[in-house]
């Protein structure tokens, strides 16, 4: 984490924008299955597809046509291509559970590919992906973008226990080593990701995470510790997706080392982990831009 006066030549580069802009469409469910405590649906999405980088998300339209749910559900993409998209959901509330039940041959309405894909790694660069839950399925294409391009690549999958964990199956087969680690020690080693992910840190040369967000605190602490690039895709509320709303503001600092409120839809979901104060998430404070306008005082 940087100081809030902002040594700007320590910042993690920020995430690069999309290379493509994001599409509407009503799209058919063609794929439904069970991911442990999870659901995964697969849309006949051809041109998202075609767009989709690792670390976007989809907004679906959640309820039909005389739904009063009126807010999207924006979901992690976990993979692309071949004309799909898929996507790993958790029934939470509402919204989810009603995507949760969507059936084979149901049509949704999708925009996407929305947010700020994960960056590309050094070169020769280790990676470390760090999952935590179903996050870990938004870990999947990015695994596989950087094996193919010469990277080696490990993971750590966390979650609190083994039916809350998510694309293990699918990290194994793509990366060089993945470690496993639960709460309650259920599966893989007990205890959360700390130790598997200080263990792997050595031989990293950047790092990327996807999960809740305490979780991301630590890993991007740690990462900055050893002087490693981080990269975080958080789990904010994205009520709109597409920047309009202003409920998945964080703190995060800029390039010139000022702190603003930045929305995770749209300069997100990922962000530099040294950039995000997660200390402060939820607070505002009196170095935030504008926070003088509020009346907020230096204490």
């Amino acid at each position: 984490m940087t100081d809030h006066d902002g040594d700007v030549g320590r910042l993690t580069s920020p995430a690069p924008r999309a290379a493509h802009p994001p599409v509407q469409r009503t799209v058919e469910v063609i794929g439904r299955r069970p991911v442990n405590a999870y659901v995964e649906l697969t849309l006949a999405a051809s041109d998202m597809a075609e767009r989709a980088e690792p670390g976007q998300f989809v907004a679906f339209a959640i309820g039909g046509d005389t739904s009063a749910l009126l807010l999207r559900r924006s979901i992690a993409i976990s993979a692309a291509g071949d004309g799909v998209v898929s996507v790993v959901v958790s029934a939470a509330g509402p919204g989810s559970t009603w995507l949760t039940q969507r059936r084979v041959g149901d049509a949704v309405d999708v925009v996407g590919p929305l947010g700020r894909p994960f960056p590309a790694a050094p070169a020769g660069a280790r990676a470390l992906l760090v999952g935590g839950g179903y996050g870990a399925a938004a870990l999947v294409g990015l695994a596989a973008r950087l094996t193919a391009q010469g990277h080696g690549v490990d993971v750590v999958a966390g979650a609190a226990s083994a039916d809350r964990l998510c694309s293990v199956a699918e990290l194994q087969g793509i990366a060089d080593r993945v470690e496993v680690t639960t709460d309650d020690g259920s599966a893989g080693r007990p205890g959360r990701v700390t130790v598997a992910v200080d263990e792997l840190l050595a031989g990293a040369g950047v790092v990327y995470a996807c999960g809740p967000m305490p979780m991301l605190r630590t890993v991007a602490d740690a990462a900055s510790a050893r002087g490693i690039p981080s990269y975080v895709a958080v789990e904010e509320s994205m009520a709109c997706g597409i920047g309009v709303c202003m409920t998945c503001v964080l703190p995060v600092v800029g390039e010139d080392g000022r702190t603003r409120f930045s929305r995770s839809c749209t300069e997100g979901p990922v962000f530099g982990g040294d950039r995000v104060r997660f200390a402060d998430v939820g607070a505002l404070t009196w170095d935030v831009v504008g926070a003088d306008a509020m009346g907020v005082v230096q204490p």
